[in-house]
């Protein structure tokens, strides 16, 4: 890593320090480009020298960010990546999410994290089932959105298509700042509807290195590329004519989203993706704690963990908290108090993580992201803070499973091994641990949002905790929280039905499918079962 953010003893003018950050997520469908666009952006603000590709072409290396084996073999994003550097005058917080769709309660606790989102569509699929999803996410939460419309270097749909598809789909008013010259698959360039000029891209090896770009004057573009250049003037003219044209006021209320057109694997379109997030993207502002509360961005140092994660360096097998900063400064080796436990919290090893490259970091301030390294005693929705008096601010919650499965050691000598493995992966939100009295606790049950979570599971029992686990799917699909304890023998004596405790004490009733639940609520209509969180709630 070649950037790493530091403050003097004399900067301490938190207000200032939080106007300079910007933190933001790439949220998109599987294989839309997201760790791609997340390392051409990398690349652009020189934090790295060489892009990665993911199966990596002509001598190109994997993603940088993607660093579990399975993301490797798969070119997927399966867990999130973090990732601050410094342009132009500002402090850029950067998380990569999973884009796939089974690890949705990991992307909902990253945007938990971060003040705004970039939206990569593939100019061929446009807005797709998990775009959708997350979408909704940001909505809930009032994150104002950009969108970045890739791969225009392949063929796709038309531009004008996929910009009335925002509208007609997600009611998005698309406000283009760049249009493409050349139909999808044969990218010219792009029309900056700011001054009217051409701007032009000269190709590099593989995409590796950061694009030269060429700007020319509509005159001279017109008698270089004619009519594309015409037909794409006269499309950015018509939309931005039909409520398209430019309001900030309209991003910022997340009505509106401004577009940009780009191929992030040719690092075309890039850079002014990023000067975009530094003039346009929200800053950090107080957060809420759960009363109600705005923290003061000045206020003593408080943040909440977001994400744990595990098995990042190999060499070391420790665990990181990933901690979003809200208000104060952040100091390596400072005592801080975790909010759930009461008990002080030392951080003494802070790092940023990007990938499995890591550099130490000695201050922080609101909208940081901090990891906190052998931090074994902090799970999902701490809150971490210093000083009096006490702040907790509101807890992540967990998704509705759809998937379960009991799990075993294949090796009974291994149990210990095993059961070590499965508290990590419960801690870190791999799956979600439930018990039943009926199989113990040497036979948990695993659930999940997706099957995917599984084969995670799967694979880190084996390969960090050198414990092969054996899955028994079970063969439920419907679940609700039981509302009334005395109830839970009801739910168990069904033959297609039972309660299982999730591990933050929650009775779960799982119903084989939803008309196994239905004739049990006709049998019994003063079950108490209640509704959880689903996916974009």
């Amino acid at each position: 890593m070649e950037a790493r953010v530091t403050a003097t003893d004399g900067d301490r003018d938190v207000p200032h320090e939080a106007r300079r950050r910007r933190s933001f997520a790439v949220i998109s469908h599987p294989d839309a480009g997201k760790s791609t666009l997340t390392e051409a952006l990398a690349l652009h603000a020189r934090v790295i020298s060489e892009a990665g590709a993911v199966h990596g072409k002509a001598g190109r290396r994997g993603v940088v960010s993607d660093w579990m084996s399975m993301e490797q073999a798969r070119g997927i994003s399966i867990t999130s990546a973090a990732l601050q550097f410094e342009y132009r005058d500002c402090v850029i917080n950067l998380l990569d999410t999973p884009g796939h769709a089974d690890f949705s309660e990991d992307t909902y606790r990253v945007l938990s994290a971060v003040d705004s989102a970039v939206m990569l569509l593939d100019a061929a699929k446009g807005l797709e089932p998990q775009t959708l999803k997350l979408f909704d996410v940001c909505r809930h939460r009032g994150i104002p959105v950009l969108t970045f419309i890739n791969k225009w270097d392949r063929p796709g749909r038309d531009a004008l298509e996929l910009c009335d598809e925002l509208v007609e789909r997600i009611d998005l008013q698309p406000m283009p700042l760049t249009w493409p010259v050349g139909v999808a698959g044969q990218f010219r360039g792009v029309v900056d509807l700011d001054d009217g000029a051409f701007v032009c891209y000269e190709r590099t090896a593989g995409g590796a290195t950061v694009a030269p770009e060429y700007r020319m004057s509509p005159d001279d573009a017109e008698a270089e590329v004619g009519e594309d250049w015409t037909r794409a003037v006269e499309e950015a003219e018509l939309l931005t004519s039909s409520d398209g044209e430019f309001d900030a006021a309209r991003y910022e209320d997340a009505s509106a989203t401004p577009v940009l057109f780009g191929a992030a694997v040719l690092n075309f379109g890039v850079r002014r993706l990023l000067d975009l997030l530094i003039d346009l993207a929200p800053a950090p502002e107080p957060r809420s704690d759960v009363d109600g509360v705005p923290r003061p961005l000045d206020a003593e140092f408080s943040a909440f963990v977001f994400k744990v994660q595990t098995g990042m360096d190999p060499a070391h097998r420790d665990q990181v908290a990933f901690a979003r900063v809200c208000s104060g400064v952040f100091e390596r080796g400072m005592v801080v108090t975790n909010a759930t436990t009461k008990r002080p919290f030392a951080t003494k090893y802070v790092q940023q993580v990007f990938g499995q490259q890591r550099s130490t970091m000695d201050t922080a301030y609101p909208g940081d992201v901090i990891g906190l390294v052998n931090a074994t005693a902090l799970r999902v929705g701490d809150t971490l803070y210093s000083g009096k008096p006490a702040v907790r601010f509101p807890g992540l919650p967990q998704f509705a499973p759809a998937h379960f499965a009991v799990a075993q050691p294949a090796d009974l000598s291994r149990s210990k091994q095993f059961r070590k493995g499965v508290d990590q992966l419960a801690a870190e939100g791999v799956v979600q641990l439930l018990r039943s009295d009926l199989r113990g606790d040497a036979s948990p049950v695993f659930a999940a949002v997706g099957p995917m979570q599984f084969e995670v599971a799967s694979h880190r029992l084996e390969h960090e905790f050198s414990c092969p686990a054996v899955l028994d799917r079970l063969p439920y699909s419907a679940v609700r929280k039981l509302g009334d304890s005395s109830q839970r023998s009801i739910v168990d004596a069904g033959r297609r039905s039972e309660v299982l405790d999730r591990a933050d004490g929650t009775e779960l009733a799982l119903f084989e499918d939803e008309m196994s639940m239905r004739v049990m609520l006709r049998q019994h209509p003063d079950l108490a079962l209640e509704s959880l969180l689903a996916e974009g709630d």
